[in-house]
């Protein structure tokens, strides 16, 4: 063990050794570095403007506790240099995707937004979608949900009439008869009139729905001078159909600009960032996502923003983003404002970076520590920290007063410098004016996100004690903070097993879970089997002078609760609570039974003890089936096989070991079995014993639940 430990260390310092040397040699140009582990993997991908002074700062100083612990995992670098920042970025962006490191902030979103997209095609077609791909097709979004991207696409149908089909068919559909397609598939389309329609549905999606309304009011005015009064009402429910549409959006601005504003929040190795999608001017949608961060933040917050848009081709006009934090200095400032505005207590974290439930305290943004005017906290957040409508609109109001006027704005240093060479978009860090109030109220947003997570945990963790506290009061004992769940399982006595689960405090804690293979009971005996377990259970837990529960649960009724009594009172002489759950005609909780002889405790459904006693029934009952089911397959293989005449265990081992299961032995063939020296006789002895025996199972599978019975049995 010495030597095992000596070596380790040994290699420790070999490394260490390699990375002073290494450090010496970095060169003064921007770049991308590659930190990896003892076994070579690459754990965390960074950029830098000058490589030297960034590694070398993971080597030196203090640092939080989650950086601290990518350090400790690091025993070598590589780098990689660049002709500049921008190179770096769009290089960090791609080695990311490429090696997932595990410390850096990876864009894994489980939801996807609705785009409206034209394709790229001889006869083009609009479509809703939520992917997006490069193609060449144009894509527009995101829309707030699939119902906004499909009343918008029923109006461009009505309006536009490009194809609907994704086959052209031989003949022309209902849609050509509704005048809703120009049915390329019979009638030749010249391109400029597919180039028309795109280009004004273009133009209508990109916030001109103003001028194609005028447009068509004054075909609308026309057709009725001619007396042509049945097209003068198509116009006319057409502009009826685009003011219905654009009512539904009340928040506007007059620029009618399509952009995206960034905030972001840090508290306790978290990180959240908040997107507030415009699009034509309006604010439609948010986007919230919250992860581990173990860089410094806003480097990390840069690295989502350059993935988030790395493809993703349906880019806005312009982006805004908050400031970036000045000096470390100016950071360690804004770390102490916080802290000082926090009222409850600090949350901590678990060894897997999960947040340990306690009262939370304030998040970090980039604008914590900065004093608001007040105007703009009212505007920017209700009483709550959340964002309303109102304050949205105020906000707007003022930037839409303000368009014309010239507004302070930073232009984002290198960065902004990179994201717009790449991206091609307008990047802008407003310092004043409305368009810093709304990345102020991203940046609220976001931090009222982060406390909300911290807040939910802590609440759960109440919600679970009080019920566990509750439940207690109702049982008429003095704690349920330990609770022993037990449950039995067999199908007609056959493969009998039982399981216990332990609730710790309201919460399930799987280490304590225990399985028990039943000894002595033959065939399906419910109540036996509640006795042979039970005193297995507490034989041992006296023996090795474990702690008793406060409380065990017997999934079962009046005699399931009266064996398990028996064995602690009379056999074991213990006095522990004893209570049971009985269930209803549809296989779910229905009554909780106390006492000796068992009685009806009149418990609230909709209240969280009762709850609670569910959330056990259904975790012991999973693990209880999930055991049979395991013992029952591996029964299954050997009883089968061994039950036929002229197969041993040495046989039985081949046959297994030549197909690899059962089911491969039932589908092969009499002349599958030569390799094996087994003759036809056998090997159709084999064959038929084995499909009987299949036939049979499902038979007794396909009975119902009523008939399978569950039991407990003894630890392994």
């Amino acid at each position: 063990m010495d030597t095992l430990h000596t070596e380790s260390q040994a290699d420790r310092d070999r490394a260490n050794e390699r990375i002073r040397n290494k450090l010496a040699l970095l060169p003064d140009q921007p770049g991308c570095y590659l930190m990896k582990n003892g076994e070579g993997t690459i754990i965390y991908v960074g950029k830098a403007k000058v490589l030297k002074n960034r590694v070398r700062s993971y080597f030196i100083g203090s640092h939080n506790v989650k950086t601290q612990r990518l350090v400790s995992e690091i025993r070598d670098f590589e780098y990689i240099v660049t002709a500049s920042n921008m190179e770096a970025l769009i290089l960090e962006c791609n080695l990311i995707k490429q090696h997932l490191p595990r410390y850096n902030v990876l864009l894994k979103d489980d939801k996807s937004f609705p785009y409206l997209k034209i394709t790229n095609e001889k006869h083009p077609k609009l479509e809703v979608t939520r992917k997006v791909v490069k193609d060449k097709a144009k894509y527009f979004g995101p829309y707030p949900n699939a119902y906004a991207a499909q009343e918008t696409k029923k109006l461009l149908d009505r309006l536009y009439p490009l194809r609907k089909c994704n086959t052209l068919p031989d003949k022309v559909c209902l849609y050509y008869h509704l005048g809703q397609c120009v049915a390329p598939c019979e009638y030749p389309v010249e391109p400029s009139e597919y180039e028309r329609m795109v280009g004004e549905m273009t133009r209508f999606l990109n916030g001109g729905h103003g001028d194609i309304k005028r447009e068509l009011q004054r075909k609308m005015e026309a057709a009725a001078e001619e007396l042509a009064f049945e097209r003068a009402r198509e116009y006319r429910d057409q502009i009826v159909a685009i003011e219905s549409l654009m009512e539904k959006q009340t928040i506007t601005m007059t620029d009618a600009m399509d952009r995206d504003v960034f905030g972001y929040a840090v508290d306790k190795g978290w990180m959240c960032v908040q997107i507030l999608y415009m699009r034509q001017g309006k604010m439609i949608q948010r986007h919230v996502s919250v992860f581990p961060y173990y860089g410094e933040a806003f480097e990390d917050f840069m690295t989502y923003v350059t993935q988030y848009y790395s493809e993703n081709p349906a880019l806005p006009r312009e982006m805004l983003l908050p400031p970036a934090p000045e000096s470390a200095a100016a950071e360690g400032a804004l770390t102490s404002a916080a802290a000082a505005a926090e009222t409850g207590t600090s949350v901590a974290t678990t060894e897997s970076g999960e947040p340990a439930a306690e009262a939370p305290g304030a998040a970090q943004g980039p604008d914590a520590g900065s004093e608001a005017p007040k105007a703009d906290v009212e505007r920017g957040a209700n009483a709550e920290g959340l964002t309303t409508a109102e304050s949205v609109e105020a906000i707007l109001a003022d930037l839409s007063d303000a368009t014309g006027e010239e507004h302070a704005v930073d232009e984002g240093g290198e960065i902004g410098e990179s994201l717009r060479n790449w991206l091609r978009i307008k990047v802008s860090v407003p310092k004043r004016g409305s368009k810093r109030q709304l990345v102020s109220m991203a940046c609220d947003n976001a931090r009222v996100a982060l406390e909300e997570k911290f807040r939910l945990i802590a609440r759960d963790e109440e919600r679970s004690v009080k019920a566990a506290a509750g439940l207690a009061e109702w049982i008429g004992i003095p704690s349920a903070h330990r609770i022993e769940a037990f449950d039995n399982s067999n199908i007609q006595g056959a493969s009998p097993v039982s399981a216990m689960v332990v609730f710790t405090d309201g919460k399930p804690d799987r280490k304590e879970y225990r399985k028990y293979n039943v000894r002595t009971v033959q065939g399906p005996d419910d109540y036996e089997t509640m006795r042979e377990v039970i005193r297995r259970r507490y034989e041992r837990v006296l023996k090795e002078g474990l702690a008793l529960p406060d409380l065990i649960v017997i999934d079962g009724g009046k005699g399931q609760i009266a064996s398990a009594i028996d064995v602690l009172v009379n056999e074991l002489g213990l006095d522990v609570p004893v209570c049971g759950l009985a269930k209803d005609d549809k296989h779910r909780t229905a009554q909780l039974l106390v006492g000796d002889p068992p009685e009806i405790v009149p418990l609230p459904r909709d209240s969280q003890e009762f709850y609670l006693l569910q959330r056990i029934q259904d975790e012991v009952h999973r693990f209880a089936i999930t055991f049979h089911r395991e013992k029952r397959a591996k029964s299954m293989v050997a009883s089968r096989l061994d039950a036929i005449p002229g197969i041993g265990e040495k046989r039985r081992k081949q046959l297994l070991k030549h197909f690899g299961s059962l089911k491969a032995i039932r589908e092969a063939s009499v002349a599958d079995f030569k390799p094996l020296s087994i003759g036809e006789a056998l090997a159709s002895r084999i064959l038929a014993a084995l499909n009987e025996e299949e036939h049979g199972a499902k038979v007794a599978e396909a009975q119902p639940d009523s008939v399978a019975q569950e039991s407990e049995t003894s630890e392994r």
